[in-house]
C-alpha cells in the first residue's frame, strides 16, 4: 500500500462537521479582532475584507479538490461540499458587514451596485453562488437529478473567477496579491479543463 492509498484511507474515516467548524473559526477570529480593535484604526473595512479574503480562499481550495486528485492521488473530494458551505458562509458574513456596518444606508445599496464596477461584479459572483449553496444536499441531488445537479453547480467555474476579479478591481491598482490569487484561480480552472479533456479522449 502506497503512502497516498494511507492518506486517502485516513480521509475517508474522517466526518465532514470538523471542516465546517475549524473553517468558520477565521471569521470568528476576525469579528472578535474587530470588537475588540484589534484591526486598526478601521475595522469595519478590514472586517469587510478579511472576511471576503477568506471566502475566496475557500473558494479556491474548493477548485484545488479535483486537480490535487488528478496529480497527487490525494482524495478530497468528499470534504469539497463542506469548503463551499464554508465559503458562502465568509461570503455572506462579508455582504453582512458591507450593508449593515459600512454602507447603513440600505437606499444606496442598488445605487453602489451599479455605479461601482466592482460591487457589480462582486454581487454578480454572489448572486451565482446562491442556487449553488441552496442545492448542496443529497435531497437536492436527488430532487434535480445528478445531472442537472452537476450542470449547476458548473456556474461555480464563473462564480469564482468573478470573485477574484472583484478582489483586483476593489483593490484599486495593480497589486500584486490580488492579482496572485486571480491567476491561481486562472490556473486551476485551466487544470480542471486539462481533466476533463482527459477523462473525454480516454
Amino acid at each position: 500500500m502506497t503512502g497516498v492509498q494511507r492518506v486517502n484511507i485516513a480521509l475517508a474515516r474522517l466526518p465532514t462537521w470538523p471542516v465546517y467548524v475549524a473553517g468558520m473559526l477565521p471569521a470568528a477570529w476576525a469579528v472578535w479582532l474587530g470588537a475588540t480593535g484589534g484591526l486598526g484604526v478601521e475595522p469595519i473595512n478590514a472586517l469587510e475584507n478579511r472576511l471576503g479574503l477568506l471566502a475566496l480562499q475557500f473558494l479556491i481550495a474548493g477548485l484545488a479538490v479535483t486537480p490535487l486528485r488528478r496529480w497527487t492521488g490525494i482524495n478530497l473530494i468528499r470534504f469539497r461540499r463542506a469548503l463551499g458551505l464554508v465559503a458562502m458562509g465568509h461570503l455572506v458574513l462579508h455582504l453582512t458587514v458591507w450593508l449593515v456596518l459600512d454602507l447603513r444606508d440600505w437606499g444606496l445599496i442598488w445605487a453602489d451596485i451599479v455605479k461601482r464596477p466592482y460591487i457589480t461584479v462582486g454581487m454578480l459572483a454572489f448572486a451565482l453562488l446562491l442556487p449553488l449553496a441552496a442545492t448542496s444536499s443529497n435531497r437536492a441531488i436527488r430532487s434535480l437529478g445528478p445531472l442537472r445537479w452537476r450542470r449547476l453547480h458548473r456556474l461555480v467555474y464563473l462564480a469564482v473567477p468573478l470573485g477574484g476579479l472583484h478582489f483586483v478591481m476593489q483593490a484599486k491598482g495593480w497589486q500584486i496579491e490580488p492579482l496572485v490569487y486571480l491567476a491561481t484561480i486562472l490556473g486551476l480552472l485551466a487544470l480542471r479543463v486539462g481533466v476533463t479533456r482527459a477523462r473525454v479522449a480516454a
